[in-house]
């Protein structure tokens, strides 16, 4: 098990965690759970591969993943804004949902609901010279999806975003407090949408990163509970863009330790494929236990 080669697979599995936290910081911040993560990155992997099979186009196949995925972030968002439906009830239910629908649209479009056929992929990786000569990482940057390089722009944004801006703020207020945030006229409601739209569009966008970049095609339930995952993270983080991004290179290193594994023992791949969740029951159990999200989530301005 090469450094290089567990360094550079870790920085390929965290690429999806990272762009999907970064919509989930959006969501956190406005009081709105992040519970729907999953039914979005599967939406948007889905879609991607959708419109990759029926155009040939890689890049019309992530537009699609977005969009995908900010439908369901609105679902989301319809559900336990308008209509008051507990959140974390109505994002487990659109992940279930998404399974169902997802290899139900399978079998329709495909006649299998195990896994579309190989579909045109996101190929070739981006070689920054500069980067390429640094020791042990300059190879292993060098050989980097351009969504690496994304993930390192949504980061930067986000924190800007969040932190640095009249729109942040208000974002933050909200969470904190829908109320005293209405009081002063701030459309609350309206927020929390557009937070939902922004969190299901990067969701998307993580998604179809895994069905037609990592991968070239979609398979059953692919995301593999990778939008409880990234729940955990941004709590890992403290709800902080830079802290998710850390977090995420923790699960990312798990999921590349548990692939090296399968690699270099013969023992059953059942068993090393726990690995990811087994850290995620360990960071639940000790690191996050007392980590407390924005004081307004769930809540919505009084009438």
């Amino acid at each position: 098990m090469g450094i290089e080669s567990l360094l550079l697979t870790t920085l390929r599995m965290s690429i999806p965690l990272v762009i999907a936290a970064m919509g989930g910081i959006f969501a956190t911040r406005s009081g709105m759970m992040a519970m729907g993560l999953e039914s979005m990155m599967l939406f948007g992997a889905f879609g991607a591969v959708w419109c990759s099979y029926l155009t040939g186009n890689v890049f019309l196949g992530f537009l699609t993943g977005v969009l995908f995925g900010m439908v369901f972030g609105l679902t989301y968002a319809v559900l336990t804004i308008r209509f008051q439906v507990n959140q974390v009830i109505g994002g487990i239910a659109l992940n279930l949902f998404t399974v169902a629908c997802t290899t139900v649209l399978m079998q329709f479009v495909w006649g299998n609901a195990g896994n579309s056929p190989a579909v045109n992929s996101l190929e070739g990786s981006v070689n920054i010279g500069i980067l390429a000569e640094i020791p042990v990482i300059g190879p292993v940057l060098s050989g980097m999806s351009i969504n690496f390089y994304i993930a390192i722009l949504l980061i930067a944004a986000t924190t800007f975003v969040m932190f640095h801006t009249c729109f942040g703020l208000r974002l933050r207020m909200i969470g904190e407090n829908p109320t005293a945030a209405s009081t002063l006229g701030i459309k609350v409601r309206g927020y929390k949408y557009l937070a939902m739209l922004i969190c299901g569009a990067l969701a998307g966008f993580a998604g179809a990163y895994l069905s037609i970049d990592q991968l070239n095609m979609f398979s059953k339930d692919m995301i593999a509970g990778k939008g409880y995952i990234v729940v955990v993270m941004l709590a890992l983080g403290k709800y902080n863009p830079v802290g998710a991004a850390l977090a995420a290179l923790l699960f990312g290193f798990s999921d590349a330790l548990q692939i090296n594994l399968q690699q270099m023992f013969s023992v059953p791949a059942q068993l090393v494929q726990m690995l990811p969740y087994i850290v995620t029951i360990l960071v639940i159990t000790f690191a996050v236990r007392h980590v407390k999200g924005p004081a307004g989530t769930g809540k919505l301005p009084e009438e």
